[in-house]
């Protein structure tokens, strides 16, 4: 099952080190068969107010997230990132295939 890594990137301090990661991050996606779905904007803002970019990267599985994550070559350029950045990680498994947002309910609650 598909699992993801979101990010949530407030704010972003430009310069040769993100230029750095950004050239390097595609060849330690590869191994792990992580694919982009969504990487900053354009985005139309529906409800509330967000200022943010966000950041969703496909991996086959949670394990292949993980280990895309500790991996030792994700780990070298981290840093680039993590210190010109201000934001939220998080890795997330997704759903199956046909998920209905009642499926979330117990039996009792109607879900079937």
């Amino acid at each position: 099952m598909s699992a993801y890594a979101v990010a949530v990137i407030r704010e972003t301090r430009f310069g040769d080190e993100i230029k750095e990661y950004l050239r390097r991050i595609d060849d330690t996606l590869a191994p792990y068969s992580g694919r982009y779905r969504i990487h900053g904007g354009p985005y139309q803002s529906v409800e509330g107010q967000w200022s943010s970019d966000l950041v969703v990267i496909e991996f086959p599985s949670i394990e292949h997230a993980r280990s895309w994550y500790e991996s030792p070559e994700y780990q070298a350029i981290r840093p680039l990132r993590t210190d010109h950045t201000d934001g939220d990680v998080v890795l997330v498994q997704g759903v199956k295939d046909g998920h209905r947002g009642r499926d979330l309910l117990g039996a009792s609650d109607g879900a079937s």
